[in-house]
């Protein structure tokens, strides 16, 4: 773990879609003295503000560059399609991309999904955002097909959404540059993994007293079974492991020497 945890905040970039509110809460709760900063920046230029120092970590979505940044994946989410509530597909709960060949399928140039052949019909042009383009379905100029939380992100009153069972699907994941793998960053790792406020990972001197209390509990018992020892040794004229009340070994003896003469 390289870095220092001297920094009075923590920036915690987001994409849109994603919400870190009960991270932050957490985080609030275990280190209530480092102000946790959100910054809301655009996928596309989510990376940049990583590798710029815009933010000490970021919740993105995949895939990552790994040359230079480490990512941790945290989730997988659910596909959708948005469309006008009037539609046939409301009246379904599922399609799949074969049932949207027919309609026109707008591909916003923000599109976050690893398409390789978007389902549909393409629109005439590609709308510049996926806010352009729920517009755009809320006029009946098509659908669209975003992750689910992006669908909730836009959401209209005359809109609803229907999964989409085989369409690829955007996985996010918690990413910060490898060279600044600060206290902070771990300590927000450990939030997000679902670590206790107890854990002892990263904290070798934490881990290193059990240990120690070990090593004293082993001489404590070693001490104990001396002074044992030394008052369980036999008396003199008995042998060893024969108690009182058997009877001594040196009596038991005298039964096995040579027999008496007889006069």
């Amino acid at each position: 773990m390289t870095g220092s945890d001297a920094s009075p905040s923590f920036r915690l970039a987001y994409v849109p879609g994603v919400t870190p509110t009960k991270w932050v809460r957490t985080w609030n709760e275990r280190l209530p003295d480092v102000p946790l900063t959100l910054v809301g920046v655009p996928a596309a230029e989510a990376f940049e503000a990583l590798r710029g120092g815009g933010a000490d970590a970021g919740l993105v979505r995949l895939p990552v560059d790994r040359t230079d940044l480490s990512a941790i994946p945290l989730y997988t989410e659910t596909t959708v399609v948005v469309v006008p509530k009037d539609h046939l597909i409301a009246a379904v709960d599922e399609v799949t991309s074969e049932d949207l060949a027919d309609d026109i399928v707008l591909h916003p140039l923000d599109d976050t999904l690893d398409w390789e052949r978007p389902p549909g019909r393409p629109a005439i042009e590609r709308p510049a955002t996926t806010a352009d383009a729920v517009e755009l379905v809320a006029a009946g100029v098509g659908l669209l097909v975003v992750p689910q939380s992006l669908a909730r992100l836009h959401h209209r009153r005359d809109l609803t959404y229907r999964p989409v069972s085989d369409a690829p699907q955007s996985r996010v994941a918690l990413s910060w540059p490898q060279d600044e793998t600060t206290d902070l960053v771990e300590q927000f790792i450990g939030i997000v993994r679902g670590r206790t406020v107890n854990s002892t990972r990263g904290r070798p001197q934490a881990e290193a007293q059990p240990k120690a209390k070990a090593t004293d509990k082993a001489k404590a018992k070693a001490r104990s079974q001396d002074k044992g020892g030394a008052q369980r040794k036999p008396a003199a004229g008995t042998s060893a492991g024969r108690s009182s009340r058997t009877g001594s070994g040196a009596a038991r003896g005298g039964k096995r020497g040579r027999p008496r003469r007889r006069s």
